[in-house]
């Protein structure tokens, strides 16, 4: 049983670290309070890892194919900043420059080695070194190097199942609060507020996407 409860934590934990990490530059972004900035330092001065384990958890990690999911998740946010941004920028040839620099720079400032360094620490925390050679074995059989290669397969349609049960469920809501409270309801919005702006007259990739989701 816990070998399965392992199993789910590090597909899991890998998962939403790369989520994590790819919007990471972004919070970075903004200035820090005193409390965070000592949490991250705190952070920065914890003590090393034994070299074996890190040396077994980094195998451990190519095997499950993280740094692809980190990878993924650093595409996926960088094409949600995109269509957040082309919601706020004038529609014009300025504008959508404006946007590709931001995503090149973004793409060019996040660095995946720091998620893996992240990853690192908290498989460290979770899993003994005899868990994770146990996990080793695993993955390094022909089962578990196939549910390494399905689980992201099965991590985006269980993330697209979600999203349209959630949306669904958001516009309903809605729906029946503008019945109840029409006065209110009829300038409430559950996606990004588009900025009224006379050059934007034109369909954008974002604004189609919004126009799915629950207004």
């Amino acid at each position: 049983m816990k070998a399965v409860l392992a199993l789910i934590i590090i597909y899991v934990g890998t998962f939403f670290v790369a989520i994590h990490g790819a919007s990471q530059s972004e919070v970075q972004a903004s200035p820090q309070s005193p409390a965070i900035a000592q949490e991250n330092s705190g952070q920065n001065q914890a003590k090393p890892i034994d070299p074996v384990k890190d040396a077994d958890i980094r195998s451990l990690l190519e095997l499950v194919g993280a740094r692809d999911q980190v990878q993924d998740g650093l595409n996926n946010a960088a094409e949600q900043y995109r269509q957040n941004l082309l919601e706020t920028v004038p529609n014009n040839d300025k504008g959508q420059a404006f946007v590709n620099a931001f995503v090149a720079s973004y793409q060019k400032n996040f660095d995946p080695n720091q998620v893996a360094d992240q990853l690192v620490a908290i498989y460290e925390k979770h899993f003994t070194e005899d868990e994770i050679k146990g996990l080793l074995q695993f993955y390094g059989s022909p089962l578990g190097q196939r549910v390494a290669s399905e689980t992201p397969k099965i991590s985006r349609e269980v993330q697209a199942a979600s999203r349209f049960v959630s949306n669904r469920a958001a516009k309903e809501a809605l729906q029946a609060l503008r019945l109840q409270n029409p006065e209110i309801g009829q300038s409430a919005r559950l996606g990004i507020s588009q900025r009224r702006n006379p050059q934007q007259g034109q369909a954008r990739p974002g604004q189609l996407q919004q126009q799915q989701n629950p207004q």
